[in-house]
């Protein structure tokens, strides 16, 4: 080993003996790894990059149709209350383990130290998290290129190709790749703005809305109006279909672990972090839901659109065309700094996974550039997110089921620690400054049902009859990642992962003793 090595990991430490980041640096080493960056994260950072990852402006932008469409006002309305609530169940779930674990790899490497004897459970949660962030990432990113497709159809009246639409993704994607590559600082800065920005400018659309739709729906409408685009004649079944609206837009409140190494007092700020974004996301969401719904002129001009973007053609009816281009402009922006974050989620991901052999060429997706960022796993989630959006090209439905893949990936990613939580409730030995006390098993068990309630409703089909075209595909696409993950476990993980790797020469050593970095274990 070169000499070079420690002394740069020793630099970086040295770098960080401010009050907080010793504390947090001390509860790292006691987890059994080296201090490798520096905390340059502050709360709003940290929280920010979690109501970044939601992305309540976007979300609720981007799938406010699949409600609108199965169910109505009543289904979103109270169909997002009730996820809200639930979802808030499961950020207090994860950000309890978060406190007690604040280490980058986030899921996986809680289910790795409450599972340590199944080392298969810590590799699949790892993996299927990872994919999940990167397509969540591609996902946004397409999504930023239908924002600016309906953004030229509306301002030049030009329809773009599908091919044009694709070309848009891919430099949206690397767009997010050179943000990511500058680093920490670049990142936590953006995602304060972006928390800045979506609160802003959330109240600027509700007040664009609210002041300038021609005519204004009743309450009643709002509350309790129901719609049907789907086929399906259960009205409960359509209602429940709603939800998906709800569960997609508010995903992504776990992404502060990802940065746990990179926050002051992350043991404390980060867990805040998870259950403040969700509830900040359900104020904000609700808010601007209701000037949504109660500015929306003709639910069926929004359902036969042909902009890129459905909610583009509810603007255009409610404010008109001058205004639609500035609200659309606003929604974009907020979306790109989204989808920027998952590709920052990915890339600490990698990091962690080879950090402890469970991901190959360790020493290429742990190399760090002088900004301190992980910039293989920024760059080869970028690469896998441009091939994903050559599918756009061919099949939208194909592209959309890989993408919906994202969402239910997600959720099983939460699942993991949530079960062990629920049925090995002992396996967490140790408690962080947040906890839930006697009420931990129970929101434990909440969280659980709730989560595998979801994951079916996933997959089951959106709209009657089923045909090829209508068909729910993201059964096949979730079946391909877990096969994917399978073989790999099968094939390369089980021979080379046995758990986190302890990369602190002093692990298991007591804490207020020097210990030198100058070896990897």
């Amino acid at each position: 080993m070169q000499d070079s090595l420690p002394t740069a990991e020793m630099k970086v430490e040295d770098g960080l003996h401010d009050e907080d980041g010793d504390e947090s640096n001390k509860r790292l080493r006691e987890l059994g790894y080296r201090v490798e960056f520096r905390r340059e994260m502050s709360f709003f950072g940290v929280l920010g990059m979690s109501f970044c990852a939601i992305g309540i402006l976007t979300g609720m932008s981007s799938a406010f149709q699949t409600g609108l469409f199965s169910g109505g006002p009543l289904g979103l309305f109270w169909g997002w209350n009730i996820c809200s609530l639930f979802m808030l169940f499961i950020a207090l779930s994860l950000a309890e383990i978060c406190s007690a674990y604040p280490t980058m790899g986030g899921l996986y490497f809680w289910v790795c130290k409450m599972k340590p004897d199944a080392p298969a459970l810590g590799f699949c949660t790892g993996w299927i998290y990872t994919i999940a962030m990167v397509l969540t990432g591609t996902s946004g990113n397409l999504s930023v290129a239908l924002y600016i497709a309906s953004l030229v159809e509306i301002g030049q009246q030009t329809t773009l190709k599908r091919v044009e639409i694709a070309a848009i993704a891919w430099g949206v994607n690397v767009a997010s790749g050179v943000l990511n590559t500058v680093g920490t600082k670049a990142i936590g800065r953006m995602s304060s703005f972006n928390m800045w920005w979506t609160i802003g400018g959330t109240l600027v659309l509700v007040i664009t809305l609210l002041v300038k739709a021609p005519d204004k729906n009743s309450g009643a409408f709002v509350f309790t109006d129901y719609e049907n685009f789907t086929g399906w004649q259960s009205k409960g079944f359509v209602v429940l279909l709603g939800f998906l609206q709800a569960v997609y837009t508010l995903e992504g409140c776990e992404t502060a672990a990802q940065v746990a190494e990179e926050a002051r007092r992350a043991e404390f700020l980060a867990p805040v972090a998870v259950v403040g974004s969700i509830v900040g996301s359900w104020v904000v969401g609700l808010a601007y839901m209701i000037a949504l719904l109660f500015s929306v002129q003709s639910i069926a001009s929004v359902q036969s659109t042909s902009y890129a973007i459905p909610i583009a053609q509810l603007y255009f009816d409610a404010v008109g065309r001058r205004l639609t281009l500035m609200c659309l402009t606003v929604i974009t922006l907020a979306q790109f700094m989204a989808a920027a974050t998952a590709f920052t989620a990915s890339s600490r991901l990698f990091y962690a996974l080879a950090r402890d052999e469970a991901f190959p060429m360790k020493r290429h997706f742990m190399s760090l550039n002088r900004f301190q960022a992980p910039y293989v796993g920024v760059w080869l989630s970028v690469l896998i997110g441009c091939l994903i959006s050559c599918a756009y090209i061919g099949s939208i439905i194909a592209f959309n089921a890989i993408l919906s893949s994202a969402a239910i990936s997600v959720m099983l990613g939460y699942l993991q620690p949530i079960i062990i939580r629920v049925f090995w409730p002992s396996a967490m030995k140790e408690r962080g400054p947040f906890h839930l006390g006697q009420w931990s098993w129970w929101i434990n068990l909440a969280s659980f049902a709730f989560i595998v309630f979801i994951c079916i409703l996933f997959i089951l089909p959106t709209a009657s009859p089923v045909t090829q075209f209508n068909m729910n595909y993201s059964v096949v696409s979730i079946g391909g990642i877990m096969l994917i993950v399978g073989f790999t476990w099968a094939f390369w993980g089980r021979k080379h992962f046995n758990g986190p790797v302890h990369t602190h020469p002093g692990f298991g050593t007591p804490s207020n003793v020097a210990v030198s970095d100058s070896k990897r274990v």
